[in-house]
């Protein structure tokens, strides 16, 4: 009841203390899991969240991120000079959810009417790299990616079967670098089309290029 009189969140949908419940009632409404994936690669701005997500209103947006905020799966905070920009974050909470998002992709994807060739957000893209990861694959080697899609940058870096990926400029020190959008991308690591055939750039060693590119595929 404690947890009950402090968010006005749980039983308030299905009045049932199944986890499962009550995890549909934090996270269940209709763009919901979609914000969180937006902010796993780090807080962004109401005005980037928009861009990212095309189909919602800024209405239900403020909606959604006061309802997450409220159950403290984000936050809401302002960068310090120069930027001096409101951004959302994920909370420490907030971020476990990636397993959630890990494995519903993995799940809904072995539906014979999933379509890959719809849109695709960066952070989607970059998410799917980190659940398709054929560990067994990717033994131990290691390797640094570069990628830029769009305006977003990142740097995968894979090791001893992990794939951290964090936002940051990818020059530099980077064996590969990547430049397309998030669809062309999809058709090069999923659908195994070359890069040029899709207007994709790969830079750099084409062999570690081509050995990483072959750690990922869709279920079957």
């Amino acid at each position: 009841m404690k947890l009950q009189k402090e968010t006005n969140l749980h039983g308030r949908w299905y009045d049932d203390a199944c986890g499962t419940a009550f995890a549909l009632e934090l996270v269940g409404e209709r763009w919901s899991l979609l914000i969180i994936r937006e902010l796993m690669m780090g807080p962004r701005r109401f005005s980037d969240l928009r861009a990212t997500l095309p189909g919602i209103s800024a209405k239900v947006l403020t909606e959604r991120l006061a309802t997450l905020a409220e159950a403290g799966v984000l936050t809401r905070h302002k960068l310090p000079p120069p930027a001096a920009s409101q951004v959302y974050e994920l909370t420490e909470w907030g971020y476990s959810a990636e397993t959630i998002l890990q494995e519903l992709g993995r799940w809904a994807a072995t539906s014979p009417l999933h379509d890959p060739t719809l849109p695709l957000s960066a952070v989607s893209f970059m998410i799917s790299l980190r659940t398709m990861l054929d560990q067994g694959r990717a033994g131990q080697w290691s390797a640094t990616i570069g990628f830029r899609i769009g305006e977003d940058s990142f740097i995968a870096s894979l090791a001893d079967g992990e794939l951290p990926i964090e936002r940051g400029d990818p020059d530099g020190a980077e064996s590969v670098f990547i430049v397309a959008e998030a669809p062309q991308l999809a058709a090069v690591f999923y659908g195994k089309q070359s890069a040029g055939a899709v207007g994709a750039t790969i830079e750099g060693d084409a062999k570690v290029a081509e050995r990483f590119i072959d750690l990922f595929h869709l279920p079957r």
